[in-house]
């Protein structure tokens, strides 16, 4: 029985490439986890969050032509929804705050090079 999109399904990593991983599905298909659908945090190296004959639930999220499938642990998981929040993306008002001070103060550096250039031309 062939996987079909929105389909959760149980495999096991085959393979481990820089850009994701490579899953034997149950139904014997073999599809691909990119890195961006590994975790819902960002994922730098595919090699500390899955291991070859690691065993990963996963949904099918596309079937390309010639069929390749796409597919994503993150989607899989009971609690998913694409609206939940990314711990990265969280805002941190003590960096709000530097930021804007250093954004105030490049910008009157800015206007201070700025005078001292034109005053030096006239």
């Amino acid at each position: 029985m062939p996987a079909e999109v929105g389909a959760i399904l149980e495999g096991t990593v085959i393979r481990l490439a820089p850009y994701g991983a490579f899953v034997q599905l149950d139904t014997g298909e073999t599809g691909l986890v990119h890195i961006s659908e590994i975790d819902r945090n960002f994922v730098k190296d595919v090699n500390e969050h899955l291991h070859e004959n690691d065993k990963v639930t996963v949904k099918v999220v596309g079937i390309k032509d010639g069929g390749k499938i796409d597919l994503s642990i993150k989607q899989a998981a009971p609690d998913w929804t694409p609206e939940a929040p990314r711990r990265s993306r969280d805002r941190d008002p003590e960096f709000e705050q530097k930021l804007k001070r250093f954004m105030k103060q490049s910008e009157e550096n800015l206007v201070d090079w700025r005078r001292q250039r034109e005053s030096k031309r006239g």
